[in-house]
């Protein structure tokens, strides 16, 4: 055998020395790789957010358009459907002021103006009562 295989204390110290250099060596690698790992993975969380954010920013745009996209055909439904019910109700009216007409019945406002002059005529008699009474005394 040769001398170089020999377990010789000086062989067993290089040996020894050799494996804690290359345990030293992997535990080294294996901070930089946590280290390294911990710092892609801070980053890569930090992209996910703004790209979470971009993306929020982009749908919360559509959202808004559509929203305001179906308010505005309410808003047009909404005008549309009052407009037609306006209509109705004035169709409605002057037809039934028209039938009321016909048969002779009047108006609530021209029943009141009637109601105000028979008020008027009314006081009118009175004063001329008082007034002939007056006369019918003094005589």
């Amino acid at each position: 055998m040769s001398d170089e295989n020999e377990n010789t204390p000086e062989n067993d110290e290089q040996l020894a020395g050799k494996i804690k250099g290359s345990a030293r060596q992997i535990w080294l690698a294996g901070l930089g790789a946590y280290t390294k790992a911990e710092e892609d993975a801070g980053r890569f969380f930090e992209r996910l957010v703004q790209e979470g954010e971009q993306l929020e920013n982009k749908t919360r745009g559509v959202v808004e358009k559509h929203v305001r996209s179906v308010e505005d055909r309410v808003d047009d439904v909404r005008e549309k459907a009052t407009g037609t019910w306006d209509r109705l109700e004035n169709m409605f009216d002057e037809r039934v002021s028209g039938a009321l007409r016909r048969l002779g019945i009047h108006r609530r406002d021209e029943i009141e103006a009637m109601e105000r002059r028979i008020q008027a005529l009314e006081a009118e008699l009175q004063r001329l009562r008082e007034q002939t009474e007056d006369r019918s005394e003094e005589e």
